[in-house]
């Protein structure tokens, strides 16, 4: 009973009134208690009435009918009480995790991986939620179980001690192989974690697996088939383990049943009544306890949810918790990186890639572009400009004060982002403008997309669209967002010539004469004359820092005029190119 004392624990911590919680609890354990007892003294009552007679005495009667009424309308009350404070404590796990989620660092959101914390969130609240709904039917088997006990011992107590014997005997030898069995269900709910990020790669790489068919048969067999086949055996095993306990406790009641029917009997002389009455509640007892046996296994996997679910949350404790700022994005004159390192492992290597120490200062209206060959730290700096990362040594000045832990997510809110790895909601969140429709109607013709999406009530009509008309409603949102300083993230990669043509020389030269600063991740080297400032990273270091107004862009850039590009055009022919 420890994983569900545990569970329950659990239910109750999580409720935001632990007192009320606590109350409703034990009203629910004492209905069930009474629905038990009820369905124990119908027993009793139909085994008196097959033993006293033809006649139907009133007391009978009254007694038969307010059973019948009272064992259903208790498992009632305990099971709407339960459903109302179980769902409410979920809804509050659900929450909390959620919270959590976006309090923690996101450097330790992407160590744990999408699919560990998608497994909690659905597969472990689930289990937790079934586990808990069980209780009211739980509560009343035990009082089934206690109540026949007590009718055996009024029937004839030295029978009960027999039965008694049995019981211990019973729950040890199914508690042994149990504790095996609890091992196996937590290996399996490991493995889940693995099956559940092979889920999410057959979901989201589907183009991808279906034009490789040796990528395909690599993937099903090391990433579906193996964790599967292992959640399988850890599965299976576990099950044969409980199914063989719960074997066994049945043939304990049948010797059971045996002794008293066919040597206890005779030993004892014991008469017709207290015979029957043996019998009958003895093989009524079979059907309460294995459902109470078969119950035990599910507590054993709402304890494996639980472990997963705390261990999350103490992860996330142990990462810190991040502040929640409120207000709108501060003003500002200038901001600096002074001295800002950030160390990480790189795919295929096993040294850690070290970017910084980046000195760095912007200034509004500043139209940036961040170029450098792949793998060279362009998004991770991004990540620590954005203030989504924490220097490992060095800061962020913002105004010449250094941004502190307190005042990051406040610090955050003079960014309007679009990432390569976009996520584009449905509704345009966060925003109440009372034209906010207009205003997305109007870039929704700029971006040739009104033929394609509504707006209504600041909902979006769709969201299936290629990956490139997705980027350009995701810049609908960072438009509308009007934050001082925008970044894109290699947001032409996905445009036709049209469209990289309508970005940088319509969209950027406009948000750069609203005074915006603008920074902009490419390698598109035939608009780099457009910037007023390029910044060069090779291999974690700023290696190039040169503005316009120098006068020069520095050796290894040639900046070509641009008067030759019209909208619209279809030529590849670079404008500036980097030797």
């Amino acid at each position: 009973m420890s994983n569900l004392t545990r569970v329950v624990a659990f239910l109750l911590r999580m409720s935001r009134n632990v007192r009320l919680a606590r109350a409703t609890f034990v009203l629910i354990i004492v209905l069930g208690v009474v629905g038990g007892l009820c369905n124990t003294g119908l027993l009793a009552l139909i085994n008196a009435k097959l033993y006293q007679g033809r006649e139907d005495s009133r007391f009978l009667v009254a007694a038969f009918i307010g059973l019948c009424v009272l064992t259903p309308l208790s498992r009632f009350l305990s099971g709407v009480l339960l459903l109302g404070l179980t769902q409410k404590s979920i809804h509050e796990v659900r929450m909390q995790l959620s919270r959590s989620i976006l309090s923690a660092p996101m450097r330790h959101l992407e160590s744990v991986g999408p699919h560990r914390l998608l497994a909690v969130l659905t597969d472990d609240v689930g289990t937790i939620t079934a586990a808990l709904v069980s209780i009211p039917l739980l509560c009343m088997q035990t009082a089934i179980v206690a109540g026949c006990l007590t009718y055996l011992g009024w029937l004839y107590w030295p029978g009960l001690l027999l039965v008694l014997g049995f019981m211990v005997v019973g729950v040890l030898s199914y508690q042994l192989p149990m504790i095996k069995a609890g091992a196996y269900y937590n290996l399996a709910r490991n493995d889940w974690d693995a099956v559940f990020k092979g889920f999410t790669g057959l979901t989201e790489g589907t183009k991808e697996l279906k034009l490789h068919h040796r990528r395909r048969r690599d993937f099903l067999d090391l990433e579906m088939e193996q964790p599967s086949l292992t959640l399988q055996r850890h599965g299976w095993l576990a099950g044969v383990i409980t199914t063989a306990a719960i074997s066994w406790g049945q043939i304990l009641f049948f010797i059971l049943l045996g002794l008293i029917l066919f040597v206890l009997s005779k030993r004892q002389g014991l008469d017709r009544e207290t015979l029957s009455g043996y019998t009958l509640t003895i093989l009524y007892l079979i059907g309460p306890l294995e459902i109470l046996l078969n119950m035990l296994p599910q507590y054993g996997r709402a304890r494996a949810a639980v472990d997963q679910v705390e261990r999350l949350g103490l992860s996330f404790s142990q990462a810190g918790k991040e502040a929640d700022a409120e207000g709108d994005a501060p003003a500002w004159r200038d901001l600096a990186l002074v001295g800002v390192t950030h160390t990480y492992y790189r795919e295929g290597e096993d040294e850690r890639f070290i970017l910084g120490p980046i000195d760095l200062a912007l200034t509004p209206g500043e139209l940036i572009f961040l170029i450098g060959g792949n793998g060279s730290g362009k998004t991770t700096l991004a990540k620590l400009l954005l203030g989504l990362y924490a220097p490992e040594s060095g800061e962020i000045r913002l105004d010449g004060v250094p941004v502190s832990a307190e005042s990051r997510d406040r610090y955050r809110q003079l960014f309007a982002v679009v990432f390569t790895d976009f996520f584009l909601f449905e509704s345009l969140l966060g925003l109440s403008s009372p034209e906010l429709d207009a205003e997305a109607r109007k870039y929704l013709r700029q971006l040739q997309l009104d033929r394609k999406v509504e707006v209504r009530d600041g909902r979006l009509s769709t969201t299936e669209l290629s990956q490139g008309q997705r980027k350009r409603l995701a810049l609908l949102t960072a438009y509308l967002e009007d934050r001082p300083i925008y970044l894109f993230d290699e947001w032409a990669a996905d445009q036709d010539p049209l469209f990289k043509n309508i970005f940088y020389l319509q969209i950027l030269p406009e948000l750069k004469a609203r005074g915006k600063t603008v920074i902009v991740i490419s390698h598109d080297d035939r608009y780099y004359h457009l910037a007023d400032r390029i910044l060069k990273l090779d291999y974690g270091k700023l290696d190039y820092d040169r503005s316009r107004l120098d006068g020069e862009w520095g050796s290894g850039f040639e900046v070509v005029p641009s008067t030759h590009v019209q909208e619209g055009s279809t030529d590849d022919r670079s404008v500036g190119s980097e030797s």
